[in-house]
């Protein structure tokens, strides 16, 4: 029984849940836009319902950061490699024991996607929202991973964006 956007839900067609707590108590909704019972729309897909964000599978998005760290271990300290493979090692654990909601899981495979394609200024901006918006539940491991697109970024070989545009003047070091 599905609700239309600008039609008052039908209490009598309604379906009933009977598990769900009964409505708050804090007065009607009836001013503004028209939108279905809260009830109805919790009957519909949700996030978790979605293949797309429930079957994320955690290796999507630990395997390239593992090739990533792996790729910076000639060349950044130990220390560092290992601080960081601790914290990919937290990540893969909350994402295996389900404690990552959707929109962390897939905020972290968009960053994995830019981190592969080299958009370093994506991955960061990434970060950052992930940061802002859910500190709660990324900050154990996000250090970690900041510090792994910084590092990835400074390898030799790797090319900025700029340079990829052909916008970058040549290192004076490098001689035709």
């Amino acid at each position: 029984c599905l609700f239309l956007a600008g039609a008052p839900p039908d209490p009598a067609r309604a379906p009933t849940a009977p598990a769900a707590p009964p409505p708050r108590a804090l007065g009607p909704h009836s001013h503004g836009p028209a939108s279905p019972d809260p009830r109805a729309e919790s009957q519909g897909p949700s996030a978790a319902d979605c293949p797309e964000e429930r079957g994320l599978p955690a290796d999507a998005v630990l395997t390239p950061l593992k090739d990533a760290l792996d790729a910076c271990r000639a060349r950044v300290q130990k220390q560092v490699c290992d601080d960081i493979g601790r914290r990919l090692t937290v990540l893969g654990d909350a994402w295996a024991e389900g404690k990552l909601s959707a929109p962390v899981r897939k905020r972290m495979t968009l960053l994995v996607q830019e981190l592969q394609q080299q958009q370093w200024d994506a991955a960061d901006e990434i970060h950052r929202s992930l940061m802002v918006d859910h500190v709660n539940e990324v900050s154990q491991w996000l250090v970690g991973v900041k510090r792994l697109i910084a590092e990835t970024r400074s390898l030799p070989g790797v090319e900025t964006a700029a340079e990829m545009d052909g916008s970058a003047e040549a290192d004076p070091g490098q001689e035709n």
